[in-house]
């Protein structure tokens, strides 16, 4: 799925470079910093077993996808998507498509057993225009996608975690999400930036 534009600022550059994630992330062999925001919330929420079926939307370069096929150790089922193209990850099936285009979402539904999931992973976000409410409008209808998505494919008990940004729209996600979850709850891991907005909404026990 899109990304918001990076800036091609001197300022970024450094603080790209110097961030500690990222120089982890390299030595480790991850493809993005991500991937530390994901073991991190797994660490916490235990989220990620053996024998489980994930989707991850918005996956490349893929980081979270990396992590997940470690986790589950060849026993389960990995089907990434995303706009942008991704080289391949042992044990994960990788679709490229945009992921609000229906063909694609059917796509990704036909690459699950059973045509279900344990646990769907949004890590999606569109580029940012500058415009504070068009983007709103466009990260939340992402969060949407996501959502409804995840209703249709996860089995009883099953797991999404989501990736928001705080603003308009948040509580209102929030409520729709704990109607048909067990639990909701907030987390910002230590690898994302502390001036972002970036958040993840957690929802267990899908019923």
């Amino acid at each position: 799925m899109a990304r918001r534009k990076r800036s091609g600022s001197g300022a970024w550059v450094v603080e790209h470079e110097q961030d500690p994630f990222v120089r982890k992330a390299r030595d480790e062999g991850f493809r993005s910093r991500a991937a530390y925001k994901l073991a991190e919330i797994d660490r916490r929420d235990r989220l990620i077993r053996p024998g489980m079926q994930v989707v991850d939307l918005g996956a490349a370069p893929g980081g979270w996808s990396q992590y997940v096929a470690a986790q589950i150790k060849g026993k389960g089922r990995i089907v990434a998507v995303d706009l942008l193209a991704m080289l391949p990850i042992r044990g994960v099936e990788s679709i490229q498509g945009d992921f609000t285009d229906a063909k694609v979402v059917e796509r990704v539904i036909d690459g699950l057993l059973n045509r279900q999931s344990d646990l769907v992973l949004s890590d999606m976000a569109p580029n940012i225009s500058g415009i504070a409410v068009a983007d709103q409008a466009r990260v939340y209808a992402l969060c949407e996608l996501a959502l409804q998505f995840s209703q249709r494919v996860l089995r009883p008990g099953g797991v999404v975690l989501i990736k928001v940004f705080q603003g308009d729209g948040f509580e209102d996600l929030r409520r729709r999400m704990r109607v048909q979850f067990k639990r909701v709850v907030v987390r910002k891991p230590q690898a994302s930036r502390a001036r972002s907005k970036e958040l993840y909404l957690l929802a267990t026990g899908y019923q």
